[in-house]
């Protein structure tokens, strides 16, 4: 099975392709430029380099939120348009785990902690037993405090990953009061290959829907929508 996987979901645009335990390809850029600049130029350097003919994609793999909202928008279209113009069905992955994956086989727990502003992070705790990941608290939007306070109850080591750990890493070291860690480069934030693969463990359990089911969980209100809210509520 060949999974064609997009991850635009914050800083990182990231591109990959995958056939069943094989990566064919991936392309990850974390740049100053737009996800709408980069994703598609990505994909199509890619089907160049490889000789890929995207009529052979069995299923599009997309991070399905939470994160940028600019970026799960440029994301989910460019999923849409792709799976409606080859006909194929797509696969939602919930960003937090995508990026957890990255560690597969960790023996620690791991917490991705993505920058939600206003001293929140998308997070949530993973662990692996026998090669499977499993979920120990599912991804949320939730104050820094919140998680580390979390992460102590538990008790356990932990690997922190993500655009977040840079924002909240001094918080972290004052607070966390378990054994922890930060991932390398090459694996602290999202990509596409892990998107893919976990991609592919949700096709052969089912789990893909049509383009036109598709959506983003943006977990929380854009900031403009707060910012309504907010002005609608001091108005009344």
């Amino acid at each position: 099975m060949k999974i064609l996987a997009l991850d635009s979901s914050g800083l990182v645009a990231s591109v990959a392709v995958v056939e069943d335990d094989n990566m064919i390809a991936e392309y990850t850029v974390n740049y100053k430029k737009t996800h709408s600049q980069t994703l598609l130029p990505m994909l199509d350097e890619i089907a160049r380099m490889t000789d890929l003919d995207l009529k052979t994609i069995d299923a599009i793999a997309v991070a399905g939120g939470p994160g940028s909202f600019t970026g799960l928008r440029i994301g989910s279209a460019t999923a849409k348009g792709l799976g409606l113009a080859l006909d194929c069905p797509l696969i939602h992955i919930p960003t937090v785990d995508g990026l957890a994956y990255n560690l597969w086989g960790c023996k620690d727990m791991v917490c991705p902690l993505m920058d939600a502003r206003r001293n929140q992070t998308y997070t949530g705790l993973y662990q692996f037993e026998q090669g499977e990941m499993e979920t120990i608290l599912p991804q949320c939007a939730v104050g820094i405090d919140e998680i580390v306070d979390k992460i102590n109850e538990l008790d356990r080591p932990v690997v922190f990953l993500g655009d977040g750990v840079k924002v909240f890493q001094s918080y972290i070291e004052e607070h966390c009061s378990v054994p922890f860690r930060f991932a390398p480069a090459h694996l602290n934030k999202q990509r596409g290959a892990a998107v893919a693969a976990l991609g592919l463990k949700y096709a052969v359990a089912g789990k893909t829907e049509t383009p036109a089911e598709h959506k983003p969980d943006y977990l929380r209100l854009s900031q403009a929508e707060r910012e309504r809210k907010e002005h609608e509520h001091s108005g009344s």
